[in-house]
């Protein structure tokens, strides 16, 4: 099963970390530290940059902002290492946080470092020889969503989470937000996001559903797979936009990422729920409703708006990191397509808003 533990390769040109600086500033953070550093970089993910350092045995995770990124709000690390301090004793399926520096001086910017969580993660492409048959995707599907909802189920007055976030208007306030990050990183006229962008400012919600923990980018390859049994999730990555908020915005971003048969093939080269035996969305929104508690036909009434905005969020994300390689801040060659994937998302949005339905 090692083979199907997520691999690190070598960094990216122009992604390099100063490794001298590195060692230094470890030898004072991390005393008992021995052996030389090396470092690797995990090449999926198009957002915060992700390496890996071996230090004798041992092994950790260094977090940073992608170079060229001056979105201060979506490349928070100190936001990010405190939502994992402060949800650890809360959901124990979090890497455990080692440590946290502003210095600058050291790799160019801020950055965190926290243990490594060994397991299975469903990116684009299936591990190699690892069968994923429809009855594994089903039992994995189901796993993923049912905790999502316990994520959500989560007291959060008990466990002392509300400072993380200002649920307050908080629906609005996003509508709002991602429609101005469109805006401002647009590269390309595309109809259809224009006019998601317009139809969501139009149909916000006049009231948000109660705040829970929210993770806000829980998709297939931020959850971690215990290899011996694949529908077991051992731990959740990538928590930089958590926040306390309506739960619905969060299903809703996941639904956005859960790209089925019928959808445009850009989309379903994103993410292996489009493998037999998935649950599909409609059926996702049932499950989750059975989870929590909801009322499966008064949710699925809902749905559609949050189904449409999460379409449209990762429509923006997307759009801010071609905006970036389309002015020379990354080399990446993988950003080079993806105003495709923005299409897409535009079109996903746009179909859901006219038929009222968010499965194909």
């Amino acid at each position: 099963m090692e083979n199907y533990i997520d691999i690190p390769q070598t960094v990216r040109q122009g992604e390099e970390l100063n490794l001298e600086n590195l060692k230094r500033f470890l030898d004072t953070e991390i005393p008992d530290l021995q052996g030389e550093i090396q470092i690797a970089q995990f090449p999926s993910g198009f957002s915060n940059l992700t390496y890996l350092l071996r230090i004798g045995e041992k092994e950790y995770v260094l977090r940073r902002p992608p170079f060229g990124a001056n979105i201060k709000s979506a490349h928070d690390m100190s936001r990010e290492y405190r939502i994992l301090c402060s949800i650890a004793p809360a959901y124990p399926k979090v890497p455990k946080p080692l440590l946290y520096t502003d210095d600058t001086s050291i790799i160019g910017a801020e950055f965190y470092m926290m243990e490594r969580v060994k397991g299975v993660i469903l990116r684009q492409k299936p591990p190699q020889d690892l069968l994923l048959t429809p009855e594994i995707m089903q039992a994995i599907s189901i796993a993923v969503i049912d905790n999502l909802a316990d994520i959500h189920l989560i007291d959060i007055q008990k466990y002392q989470l509300a400072h993380l976030g200002k649920p307050e208007g908080y629906v609005k306030r996003q509508v709002e937000g991602w429609v101005e990050r469109y805006r401002k990183a647009e590269t390309d006229h595309i109809i259809t996001m224009n006019d998601t962008a317009e139809w969501l400012l139009a149909n916000t919600p006049s009231a948000d559903n109660a705040p829970t923990l929210i993770h806000n980018d829980y998709k297939y390859d931020n959850v971690v797979l215990n290899p011996k049994r694949l529908n077991e999730i051992v731990a959740v990555l990538d928590w930089e936009m958590a926040t306390i908020g309506d739960p619905l915005m969060d299903l809703g971003t996941t639904l956005g990422y859960w790209a089925e048969q019928g959808d445009p093939e850009v989309l379903k080269g994103f993410s292996l729920t489009c493998l037999a035996g998935n649950l599909n969305r409609t059926q996702v929104v049932e499950r989750y409703a059975e989870r929590t508690g909801r009322n499966s036909r008064d949710l699925l009434e809902k749905i559609v708006f949050y189904y449409a905005f999460g379409c449209f969020k990762i429509g923006v994300i997307v759009q801010q990191i071609y905006a970036r390689y389309k002015k020379g801040f990354t080399q990446d060659k993988r950003f080079a397509n993806l105003i495709y994937l923005v299409h897409a998302c535009g079109q996903c949005a746009d179909k859901a808003i006219k038929t009222g339905k968010i499965s194909t």
